[in-house]
């Protein structure tokens, strides 16, 4: 069995023509740079590439298999370089009497994602873009997915806008068959401890994934994975955790690092005290859109008083991302970067003295700290990112 690095939640925001696809997303951010950046930059074996499903995509697809400078395996997923890029989509459904939230399809083939685009077009508005709203029912879009082969996952499953637990639902069960989930996404904001108060996720795989807006943010959240090889078909195997394969680490940002770890008011930006979370207008401003944080929820809906890790969940490492690394300037990247090839090598395999050498003793102090989980935090909320504290 063999170890790879896995992201599965990257969204592109142009083709190379300039159409849009994730408004919010880099213009640089195109399939083919994703898959570039991974494979030599970043060091990322498998990645989740989830605006497959828009046409405008798929043409640039098409285009690089036919000219062969990539490759679709038998097993699922394209390969490109030292890569495979799974072909996924994210897409907004609400069922009635719930919120709005978001889950991730991923198709093994590229005709079968083809096909599923082609059953999308007449239930949503604008297939081309991406997160778009579904008409359909949560169920059928499940059944949809997996009667293609394919796997849904709840995207950032508790996040306050736009999730299963954050804003759909409070039972997974009330909007999806749970014996047709492959794995549940953590998100930026939740750990595997705060995700295991919750029993009916006990059964799943817990994945923590980038959502990656920008060719920079590619791998601030990761996993490891033990597969035979990387393709869809092994991945599947992973997910589920049969024949040896499994999720064997989760990489994540601290939760206090997430910007919707605490309660706050989308008005005046002020974040919530403990004490504070329960109340319905801010104590700052008097206004009334708080934002209830992504632990607060977890507390309301969970069924458990405390968290209970089931025994088949493997390490969850607070993985600090190179970008939140203080004195880590771009200059010193790119010299890290020369020397050592790709950040997972940066993170993961470096030697400390080599570290030194070429970033100074500081930013080799960070990164071994970071290694051991020994940083400490600045807390995140109000819609805005912790940070690594330089005391």
């Amino acid at each position: 069995m063999n170890s790879y690095f896995v992201d599965l939640h990257i969204h592109i925001g142009r083709t190379e023509k300039g159409d849009p696809v994730k408004i919010s997303g880099s213009r640089d951010l195109t399939f083919y740079n994703i898959a570039k950046e991974a494979s030599e930059r970043k060091g990322i074996e498998v990645i989740g590439i989830i605006d497959c499903h828009s046409p405008v995509v798929q043409d640039e697809i098409a285009h690089y298999l036919d000219n062969g400078e990539m490759v679709e395996q038998e097993g699922g997923g394209i390969r490109y370089n030292r890569t495979t890029v799974m072909l996924g989509s994210e897409i907004e459904v609400r069922d009635p009497g719930m919120g709005p939230a978001h889950l991730l399809a991923f198709l093994p083939t590229f005709a079968a994602m083809r096909d599923f685009t082609e059953w999308m077009k007449p239930h949503m508005k604008n297939v081309t873009l991406s997160s778009q709203r579904i008409y359909v029912p949560a169920r059928e879009l499940q059944e949809q997915t997996v009667g293609r082969g394919g796997m849904l996952v709840p995207a950032h499953i508790f996040t306050p806008y736009k999730s299963l637990y954050g804003s759909g639902t409070d039972r997974l069960e009330r909007m999806l068959d749970p014996d047709r989930v492959a794995a549940v996404e953590l998100g930026l904001s939740a750990d595997t401890e705060m995700a295991s108060c919750l029993s009916e996720l006990d059964r799943y795989s817990f994945v923590t994934n980038s959502d990656a807006h920008s060719l920079g943010k590619i791998g601030r959240e990761y996993n490891r994975m033990e597969m035979a090889e990387p393709s869809f078909r092994e991945l599947k195997l992973a997910l589920g955790r049969e024949r040896g394969r499994r999720v064997a680490a989760n990489y994540g940002l601290n939760p206090r690092l997430g910007k919707y770890h605490r309660t706050y008011c989308d008005g005046c930006g002020s974040v919530m005290d403990d004490a504070e979370t329960t109340v319905r207008r801010c104590l700052y401003c008097g206004g009334t859109k708080i934002v209830r944080g992504v632990m607060d929820r977890i507390m309301a809906i969970a069924d458990r008083d405390a968290a209970q890790v089931a025994e088949h969940r493997p390490p969850y490492h607070f993985q600090v991302p190179l970008e939140f690394i203080p004195g880590l300037g771009r200059k010193k990247l790119e010299r890290l970067l020369e020397r050592f090839g790709t950040e997972m090598n940066i993170l993961h395999r470096a030697p400390e003295s080599e570290i030194r050498e070429t970033a100074g003793a500081d930013v080799a102090g960070y990164i071994l700290r970071a290694r051991d989980g020994a940083l400490a935090f600045e807390v995140g909320g109000g819609g805005r990112y912790g940070k690594v504290s330089k005391a």
